[in-house]
């Protein structure tokens, strides 16, 4: 199935970049009367750097929820919520901050096993920034090769439903439920390789068409949830067995890891005045179609990014030299 996906994905960008190299074959003796040919047109190497947001999907944001399920030491399957609320390490502290802050009468009797997660809420990433830096060659016709890395970092959020079992009453409300927030973030880093082709509609301005493939590495960098305002770490460091003084089967090393797809760009460049080529001022959006692997959510998703990019011209500064 993922093969199917991959190759899906390279088709559709090798069909894309032979319909422009059609386009531009039969077009290309009218556009050359009327585009200009001004010796401020991006020719040669050049370098870029770039600001702008992350439209993250939210499917990726789910494994963030702690509603994963858990085999603890083969005895029966619980959440990763509910396997930190039912702990003895956890559990005492989550019952006594509940009634301290009087969710639980204080004349209850009963213990941290009373508790029960009734509902998880639906995860969603913030909008998240994106800065970057890259390279290209751009020839006279338009055409270039690009090469670039971004980094974000990712924030997601969302909420649980706190309860106690049914009959126990501990709550000071009958039905009462108590609204806990849970949440994580993320690095990403994505390098696109790819083609660009600049059409120049004026001295100072070109449409900017971009296509390529597509690496990214996630590294998770935290996750918790909030109960009655006392934030504690669900990632998993525990394996199989339950979370207790000193038990941790494993130190937490990476969860993530490299996937892979491709990605489609679209700009409008302001060409800088000058005679060496200084370089374009973009402003644009690329769409990605990637393969994030993250355990338990790994998959294709569609991603968002919104920019402002700068690309200059190493020769335009030497050349003035």
């Amino acid at each position: 199935m993922k093969f199917l996906c991959t190759f899906a994905v390279v088709k559709r960008s090798a069909i894309i970049i032979a319909l422009m190299l059609l386009a531009e074959g039969a077009l290309a003796d009218d556009w050359d009367v009327h585009r200009p040919y001004g010796a401020n047109r991006p020719i040669g190497l050049s370098v870029s750097v770039n600001v702008g947001m992350l439209i993250a999907n939210k499917k990726q944001a789910e494994f963030y929820s702690g509603s994963r399920v858990v085999d603890t030491s083969g005895m029966h399957l619980v959440t990763y919520l509910e396997r930190m609320i039912h702990s003895e390490r956890f559990g005492n502290q989550i019952w006594n901050d509940l009634v301290s802050n009087q969710y639980i009468d204080a004349s209850a009797i009963g213990n941290y096993n009373q508790l029960q997660i009734v509902e998880y809420g639906q995860m969603h990433y913030k909008l998240s920034y994106q800065i970057g830096l890259g390279v290209r060659y751009d020839w006279e016709s338009g055409w270039g090769l690009l090469l670039r890395f971004d980094w974000s970092r990712l924030t997601a959020v969302g909420a649980f439903n706190l309860s106690s079992t049914n009959g126990t009453g501990i709550l000071q409300n009958t039905n009462q439920y108590i609204q806990c927030s849970v949440g994580g973030q993320e690095d990403r880093i994505n390098i696109d390789f790819g083609v660009a082709k600049r059409m120049y509609v004026s001295e100072s301005f070109a449409i900017e068409v971009d296509l390529g493939f597509n690496l990214n590495n996630l590294k998770v960098k935290s996750n918790a949830m909030e109960i009655a305002g006392r934030s504690y770490d669900i990632l998993d460091i525990y394996g199989s067995n339950s979370p207790a003084l000193n038990s941790a089967t494993y130190e937490y090393i990476n969860q993530g890891g490299v996937g892979y797809g491709g990605f489609a760009g679209l700009a409008v460049s302001y060409l800088l005045p000058g005679e060496n080529s200084v370089g374009t001022i973009d402003l644009g959006y690329n769409f990605y179609y990637e393969h994030l692997k993250l355990e338990g959510y790994s998959g294709f998703a569609p991603q968002h990014a919104i920019f402002l990019r700068f690309n200059l011209s190493p020769a335009s500064f030497i050349n003035k030299n």
